[in-house]
């Protein structure tokens, strides 16, 4: 009951916390900027590799 097709929900629950945090960080720091294009860009990117950290860690667990 703890498993969503497979892997454990506290993986997919932070990983995705995570991704989203990442996305609206770039965002704001893109608005602030003045290239909110950029800063969403580069929040995706830096949210998929935090994504995947994530999922390493909880990889095991």
């Amino acid at each position: 009951m703890n498993e969503i097709n497979g892997k454990k929900k506290t993986e997919n629950a932070i990983g995705g916390l995570v991704f989203v945090g990442c996305l609206m960080l770039g965002v704001g720091f893109g608005f602030i900027q003045g290239a909110v294009h950029i800063g969403a860009l580069i929040g995706l990117g830096v949210g998929f590799i935090a994504k995947a950290a994530v999922a390493a860690y909880y990889k095991d667990k």
